[in-house]
């Protein structure tokens, strides 16, 4: 299962952000809540995890971010500037540290947007911090690709804590 093997990566998250004594908020998009739900495989969760939700609608987006319709402006879902905007906005929304977020399009189905199935961009922003992953699997498996998607924003996110 996903999560079991995703658990000794959170395990080490969580330990650089508890050593930190930081704490970070999640957008999951085509993950699906993989990646709230790979960090809260840790126990002892509440030091490090402040919340979070997917982001898998334009009323969850707003309701969860909390921005005016026009902070998208000209954006599309899928791009850095996007993920970004999310990390951000669900950062400061809940009053985390950092921020980790994920937009893509895990395939199956016809995309709102138009973006093409199996891509996804994951951002992460923190404290003096903010950076991007782009994944591309050129697959339309909606299952592999959710994981794949996660393992890309939970690379970044250790990578960025690791700096």
């Amino acid at each position: 299962m996903i999560l079991r093997e995703l658990h000794p990566q959170a395990v080490r998250i969580a330990g650089a952000l508890k050593a930190r004594g930081e704490k970070i908020a999640v957008a999951d998009g085509a993950t699906g809540g993989l990646i709230g739900a790979s960090l809260l495989t840790v126990p002892g969760a509440l030091k490090f995890y402040v919340g979070g939700g997917i982001v898998y609608s334009f009323k969850a987006r707003d309701v969860l971010f909390d921005l005016p319709r026009d902070a998208y402006e000209g954006m599309r879902s899928a791009t850095e500037e996007y993920a970004l905007l999310q990390a951000r906005a669900i950062r400061d929304r809940l009053g985390a540290q950092w921020g980790i977020a994920e937009s893509g399009a895990a395939g199956s189905s016809k995309h709102p947007m138009g973006v093409a199935s199996g891509i996804s961009v994951a951002a992460v922003s923190g404290p003096d911090f903010e950076r991007t992953a782009t994944v591309e699997t050129a697959s339309d498996d909606r299952i592999d690709n959710m994981e794949a998607f996660t393992r890309n924003a939970l690379d970044l996110l250790e990578s960025a804590l690791s700096k």
